[in-house]
């Protein structure tokens, strides 16, 4: 059976346990990472000649498993795997497994150590066909394990990770994909960090690129060249050292040199960039004809760097804090000669919070030295609210993303998000960038009608706010309000009666209907689509196709965000479709049942089952067995009904004077023994019957609880034999009608629920804002004020 994504993921994630308590994230990351990183260059280089990593004899993962609970395991884990490792690969700074501070002592560290290396050698995490390229299962677990390292690890050390999800804005706005790549191409990050963003910029592009990084933290660069590798790009140069300092990529003395593109998210505003460094006389000349940065304040000096970096026809990007947009002084007069340079082709304002080391906004600035001289503008999108709340952080979904990428490469002009601003707009604003002071993304304000507040009536202006829905149903608007004076009308049903009146409009059923048709339209190309999948097809590839067929399906659409549309689908794939996809991908169309067995702490196993992941019971329940459902389905309503029946009997004679509550317990047997003791009694006729129907509801709800569970078994005993008898068409129709393409059908249907209690909720709240005007507002005041002056009286008080 294929290794699940989520599988892969808790299975490296619990690997963390083994070390937790004896270090932080920040730490333990360096151990669990490096044991991803043996384990896959032993499956897929070990024994092979001129492979592109040298894995030395006796430094394989075999090797490091024959040292489990041996008493000097950490000592032989340096010397005999990971010394020769990176001896033979040029590899930086490994870990040191034998720290009795951070993994204990003695037995400790035995132990610790054995379960974190057994915790790899599950025979699904063979790696000897694992492709570790842009469709990798392995490079997206290493980028998992990455962004949850850093989210542990807190403010001061998660800045060795970029989230991917901002990685890939800045790979897909360099537009390297359509620039045409080639090995020659070059790409550089000179705070690489772990690699991630620049990894991401590689698989962007279309043909192999070189990739270069420089990273000041030993630590981290060592990160990034297992991170390379671990992704296809064992070429990959990665130089340990400070960039500002002391540049590792350079020609000869004076000179730095330079790439097609270049790629950073420094540490922001670095206080103690210049330490070491002449900024008066730099030896790069990376500050002529720009200005010192500030020497507390170190955003400009790294983006300085990389405009030197940068070839004559080259491209880059940098992630910096929103600052660097207006702050003065030595920055402005940076600044300005950026733009009137015309260096500065674009910036791109993100969330607050996304960031590990710091919760400030920041934004992109990108830079373009093609074609600066003629430069007349700079394209400016404020993309600060388009966002999701992610635990302690917030994260940029799939549709902000997209929509990003497609504002920023199309120069789309959307009031409120983005526009094309001309340089002698910014001179006259003195160059001074802060997107708020050429985007206005702020919420409208909430207009009150004085006059309709006065003398009631909804205004025109806020019925016609609404337009959207009124240009699809033009007479909904007439069967909703009726004038009541010049620019003003009143509600033409009752409020209570707004959605029904909505929803079972003609012209809304007749939008809902073709809305219902256009994504059958789509469901039935994409189902026929989905049935040529065969082994060996690529998912990331398949969820592209999809998604981008999706968006284009409902591009134009009326009353529908296409991107949200677009992220139904993103969110799907991500909780459950791309395991599926790389099951298919792996096995083909098989639908293999397997048991459930549960471990206790004393390793005894027990038998829980059996499950299909790929069609689970209940897909095959539903289509083949819906009469058995039904029936069972009935028995638990009966259940569920004869329980209530009891709750009910126990809340009303259940206190302590009354029938159930002088019982010692409510239950079976003290029921029976009450009735014994009342056997005859003529006088207790009334608590006789509430025993018994009591009792009879128990014994209904026990007779029908085993009811439930015979048929239970009999129904789970015959979806379980029916499984080898599933036909590749027959599982095919499972998987991509009743399982996928079900899912995305009801997200996309509560979207379109959504349009009508948005309008409902918008209609309604109108209507009561100016249903009682002020004069009946003052006559209801002083009603009541009459009536509490009349109680007071009536109580001797005085009311003035």
């Amino acid at each position: 059976m294929a290794l699940k994504k989520s599988d892969l993921y808790s299975s490296l994630w619990s690997s963390c346990d083994a070390l937790r308590g004896g270090m932080d994230a920040s730490q333990y990351k360096d151990y669990v990472l490096v044991l991803l990183f043996i384990k896959y260059v032993s499956d897929k280089y070990a024994g092979q000649p001129y492979a592109e990593i040298t894995v030395p004899a006796g430094a394989s993962f075999s090797d490091m498993v024959a040292l489990k609970g041996k008493p000097d395991i950490g000592d032989q884990i340096n010397k005999k795997i990971l010394k020769p490792l990176a001896d033979a690969n040029q590899l930086i700074d490994f870990p040191d497994f034998n720290d009795s501070t951070k993994l204990g002592d003695g037995k400790e560290k035995v132990d610790r150590l054995t379960e974190l290396i057994a915790i790899f050698e599950d025979p699904r995490l063979d790696f000897s066909k694992n492709r570790a390229d842009g469709d990798d299962i392995l490079g997206d677990a290493y980028e998992f394990l990455m962004s949850h390292f850093a989210t542990e690890s807190g403010k001061s050390k998660g800045q060795f990770y970029t989230p991917s999800e901002v990685s890939l804005v800045i790979a897909k706005i360099l537009e390297i994909a359509i620039a045409g790549t080639s090995a020659e191409t070059t790409v550089f990050d000179p705070t690489c960090g772990s690699g991630s963003l620049l990894l991401k910029v590689a698989s962007e592009a279309r043909s192999a690129v070189t990739l270069y990084g420089q990273e000041k933290d030993s630590a981290t660069a060592g990160l990034a060249r297992m991170n390379m590798i671990l992704h296809g790009c064992p070429t990959a140069t990665i130089a340990q050292g400070n960039t500002l300092t002391t540049p590792k990529f350079v020609l000869g003395e004076r000179l730095l040199k330079q790439f097609d593109y270049v790629v950073a998210n420094p540490p922001f505003s670095d206080k103690r960039w210049s330490t070491g460094l002449d900024t008066t006389n730099d030896l790069f000349s990376r500050f002529d004809g720009f200005g010192a940065p500030p020497d507390k304040q170190g955003d400009y000096a790294y983006l300085l760097h990389i405009v030197r970096s940068l070839k004559s026809t080259g491209r880059g990007a940098c992630i910096l804090p929103h600052g660097v947009l207006f702050r003065g002084n030595a920055e402005a007069d940076i600044r300005r000669n950026l733009i009137r340079k015309g260096l500065l082709i674009g910036i791109i304002g993100l969330p607050a919070n996304l960031f590990f080391g710091t919760g400030i906004p920041a934004c992109i600035l990108v830079l373009d030295k093609k074609g600066a001289q003629s430069r007349k503008g700079i394209f400016l999108v404020d993309a600060s609210k388009g966002f999701v709340k992610d635990g302690p952080k917030n994260r940029l979904r799939a549709q902000d993303i997209h929509r990003i990428v497609d504002v920023y490469t199309h120069r789309l002009e959307v009031p409120g998000y983005s526009r094309m601003v001309g340089l002698d707009e910014i001179e006259k604003n003195d160059w001074n960038l802060n997107l708020p002071r050429y985007i206005d993304s702020s919420e409208p304000e909430e207009i009150q009608d004085i006059t309709g507040h006065l003398q009631g009536g909804i205004p025109h202006a806020d019925i016609e706010s609404l337009a959207p829905y009124w240009s699809v149903c033009p007479n909904l608007k007439k069967s909703l309000f009726r004038p009541l004076r010049k620019g003003y009308a009143k509600l033409a049903v009752e409020k209570n009666s707004l959605r029904t009146a909505i929803f079972e409009h003609s012209e809304f059923e007749t939008f809902m209907t073709g809305m219902r048709e256009h994504f059958e339209a789509w469901r039935k190309k994409t189902a026929k689509r989905l049935r040529k999948l065969e082994t060996g097809f690529q998912p990331k590839a398949l969820l592209a196709e999809l998604s981008e067929g999706l968006l284009e399906h409902y591009e134009g659409k009326p009353l529908l965000d296409p991107y949200d549309i677009y992220q139904h689908l993103c969110d799907y794939w991500d909780a459950s479709m791309q395991d599926d996809a790389y099951q298919i991908a792996a096995d083909g169309w098989k639908a293999e049942t397997y048991r459930l067995i549960e471990k206790n702490k004393a390793g005894k196993e027990k038998d829980k089952g059996w499950a299909c992941d790929l069609v689970p019971k209940d897909l095959v329940v539903d289509r083949y067995f819906p009469k058995q459902k039904a029936q069972l389905e009935d028995l638990v309503s009966k259940q569920e009904a004869a329980g209530a029946r009891m709750t009910e009997q126990e809340e009303e004679h259940g206190s302590e004077d009354g029938f159930l509550g002088a019982l010692d317990k409510i239950a079976k047997a003290e029921v029976n023994r009450r009735l014994k003791e009342l056997k005859g009694d003529k006088s207790a006729t009334e608590e006789v019957s509430v025993l018994k129907e009591w009792l009879e509801s128990a014994e209904t709800e026990t007779d029908l609880k085993g009811q439930i569970k015979k048929q239970e078994a009999e129904l789970d005993a015959l979806a379980y034999a029916k499984y080898p008898d599933l036909t590749e068409s027959d599982i095919q129709s499972l998987v991509i009608d009743d399982k996928w393409l079900k899912k995305l059908s009801q997200a996309v249907s509560e979207s379109m629920d959504r349009i009508s209690q948005q309008l409902t909720r918008r209609v309604k709240e109108l209507a009561e804002r100016y249903e009682t005007p002020l004069p009946k507002l003052t006559d209801r005041v002083a009603e009541l004020e009459a009536k509490v002056a009349g109680h007071l009286a009536k109580m001797g008080f005085a009311w003035n």
